[in-house]
């Protein structure tokens, strides 16, 4: 008994040497990080630093859409000898632009969206594969493998800036950039929900001599479909955040709309832009999680 408390303590020493060992290993990495930067001089917070930051706080705590109610119903733009340039109705305008901002968070939403249904229908097979429990082949293990990993080490404005040379500006680039960064994740939440089954159902239904598809069906589907609808759903989400920045590229959306704001310094339109961002994925968050409790 005294021996295997003994060899208990040292086994536990060794885990927290080797978490220490680790730890200090990290540390060395920021330092060397912070030092390298500090020494080439690229931690610099630029010029008056924080009256930028008070301008733009300031911009962006009126955000456009405000307009609409308590806009200017005449704004005239004059040059510098007084001449009258432009003048516009701000609520009009404004009111116009919620409109197209409108379109676009429907675009984002449905890239996202089949972006995200095509990833998981490519990931499913191959996290087949990939799964070590399921006894692929180890070729074609080894290969899916290498196909998710690939997947998901390139990211999505790198497909995005491929795919959009290949078919062209507009929504259809974005769903397939989304679906081909996101196959890698989904494959691999997919897989390890798989080898964390009990292989005791998947055996016995093995061993009546089912078919791989019948194995799968009928002792793999129905234990990991709850944690697949779950990962479905998170990735779902995070691709609903991805999406917004593919309109930087060409393939539509509210990224487009951010493009703009940021290139012309209107701070107070980036500011309704970004709340429609963090409202869609409030909202999708809030139905995600109701989702998950009814499949629990």
């Amino acid at each position: 008994m005294r021996a295997v408390i003994v060899s208990a303590s040292a086994s536990e020493a060794r885990g927290r040497l080797g978490f220490l060992a680790l730890a200090a290993v990290y540390a060395a990495l920021v330092l060397g990080c912070l030092w390298t930067l500090a020494a080439a001089g690229d931690l610099s917070l630029g010029r008056n630093p924080w009256d930028n930051l008070l301008k733009s706080l300031g911009d962006f705590s009126r955000p456009s859409f405000l307009d609409v109610w308590f806009g200017p119903e005449r704004l005239e733009y004059r040059s510098d000898d007084g001449t009258v340039l432009r003048v516009e109705n701000r609520r009009e305008v404004e009111a116009s632009f919620l409109a197209g901002l409108g379109r676009a968070a429907w675009t984002t939403f449905q890239i996202a969206t089949l972006g995200s249904l095509l990833a998981a229908a490519l990931a499913l097979p191959l996290s087949m594969a990939a799964a070590r429990n399921l006894r692929a082949p180890r070729a074609v293990a080894w290969a899916a493998k290498g196909v998710l990993d690939v997947a998901r080490s390139i990211h999505t404005l790198v497909f995005g800036l491929v795919l959009v040379g290949i078919v062209g500006l507009g929504p259809t680039a974005g769903i397939l950039a989304i679906a081909l960064h996101s196959m890698g994740t989904y494959g691999k939440l997919f897989a390890e929900s798989i080898e964390a089954l009990d292989m005791g159902s998947i055996d016995a239904v093995r061993a009546t001599g089912a078919s791989a598809a019948q194995v799968f069906f009928h002792g793999v589907w129905p234990s990991v479909l709850p944690q697949f609808v779950s990962h479905h759903l998170y990735v779902w989400e995070f691709n609903i955040r991805d999406s917004t920045i593919l309109g930087l590229i060409g393939a539509g959306g509210l990224g487009l709309l951010i493009s703009e704001a940021v290139s012309l310094f209107q701070w107070s339109r980036l500011a309704t832009i970004l709340l429609v961002v963090v409202a869609l994925v409030m909202a999708f968050d809030t139905l995600s999680r109701r989702i998950r409790e009814a499949l629990q």
